[in-house]
């Protein structure tokens, strides 16, 4: 990058950006995409573009991920003359079942493509497994589901991918719920949550889940101090599952969401439940994600009582713009910095005061200290 070597730079990035999103160098990621991006450096390097539309996805920028990911389309398929290129191929397939943009069915028909991709590379990666497996519990088929989860938490402890290991653990957690088995689901959300602390990274997009699913469990048992703590960790990250990986976002929500039933607290239901409703316009084809937020839509409107909105009726907007207001920044700078306009800023933010009680930028900063949503 120093010596403006564009070619090299990119050959470097597209393999070093796996193990190094691992180590949880975000930052570093994001200056070699935006580095190449601003030389044309993905030309004649599709498989970073393959990464970038992924890195992306997880960080909860679904624009700038969709943009990659298009770029990827027009790669694959619009050029039929263009020399075979197998491994960026089992990547797109990866990048193709994550992002979800035409359904579970094509979701779960990504995935086994990836499958068979990467096996005929010999290439081990626990992606395409556990992407298998979300995609069949999705379309109805819990038992091959379960089957590719179990193989890909095998693949995920054998190279390190810990944020792969949870989500699938939180899986398999969700599945012996549905079973009635409930010491199965604890010992499993435990185990996800342990990975992602022993790893250092439990803020991550896989939180959110983790949480949902450790909630559920701790609920079970009848410990509601766990489980208010468990929703607050939620909440923190929630902003970073967006449209860019629409089946977490919107199974992370609908674990919340009974979860916050279950605390009595149904004005944080709601709040989540627009989210999914607003998440399902833009990618309906969601399976049996589907039913489930029907039902739960159902289970909300059988109680009409008004409830007052407090911190738990943050939006992802909202959630996501907390942070900035413990800067130095001021709102046209935060605006800039959001790429939103200042008019939204001043929107979201007095909406953000009125539901921590606060009436200035200082006081909801504190607040929201006192309240675990953000670190002191």
């Amino acid at each position: 990058m120093a010596a403006g070597d564009v070619d090299t730079a990119a050959v470097l990035v597209a393999k070093l950006v796996i193990p190094t999103h691992r180590q949880g160098r975000v930052t570093t990621i994001q200056r070699w995409l935006r580095w190449l991006d601003d030389r044309s450096g993905t030309e004649g390097h599709p498989t970073v573009a393959v990464l970038a539309a992924l890195f992306w996805a997880l960080m909860g920028r679904p624009v700038e991920s969709e943009r990659w990911a298009d770029a990827v389309d027009r790669w694959q398929y619009g050029d039929p003359a263009r020399p075979s290129d197998p491994s960026t191929e089992a990547w797109a397939a990866v990048m193709r079942t994550f992002l979800c943009r035409r359904g579970v069915e094509q979701m779960r028909a990504d995935a086994d493509e990836a499958v068979r991709r990467f096996a005929a590379q010999s290439f081990v990666t626990p992606a395409p497994a556990f992407l298998q497996g979300i995609a069949r519990v999705l379309c109805g088929d819990l038992d091959g589901g379960d089957a590719s989860l179990e193989d890909g938490i095998s693949v995920a402890e054998e190279v390190g991918a810990h944020e792969d290991l949870a989500i699938a653990l939180c899986e398999r957690s969700l599945a012996a719920i549905a079973s009635g088995d409930w010491g199965r689901a604890e010992a499993l959300a435990e185990r996800a949550r342990t990975v992602l602390r022993q790893a250092g990274i439990e803020e991550s997009y896989a939180t959110p889940l983790v949480s949902a699913v450790q909630a559920r469990t701790v609920l079970h048992r009848g410990d509601l101090s766990a489980a208010r703590r468990e929703l607050v960790s939620a909440q923190r990250l929630r902003h970073l599952l967006t449209y860019a990986l629409p089946y977490l976002a919107v199974q992370a929500r609908i674990e919340l969401a009974r979860a916050h039933i279950a605390v009595a607290d149904l004005a944080g239901a709601r709040m989540l439940m627009r989210e999914v409703d607003d998440l399902l316009r833009r990618r309906p084809g969601l399976g049996t994600l589907v039913d489930e937020a029907r039902a739960i839509r159902a289970c909300l409107a059988k109680n009409r009582d008004p409830t007052i909105a407090g911190a738990s009726a943050l939006t992802a907007a909202e959630l996501r713009l907390l942070p900035m207001l413990s800067t130095h920044l001021s709102f046209p700078e935060i605006a800039e910095e959001m790429f939103l306009s200042r008019h939204t800023i001043k929107s979201e933010a007095i909406s953000l005061y009125r539901k921590l009680g606060t009436s200035s930028r200082s006081q909801a900063v504190a607040r929201s200290r006192e309240l675990g949503l953000l670190d002191g």
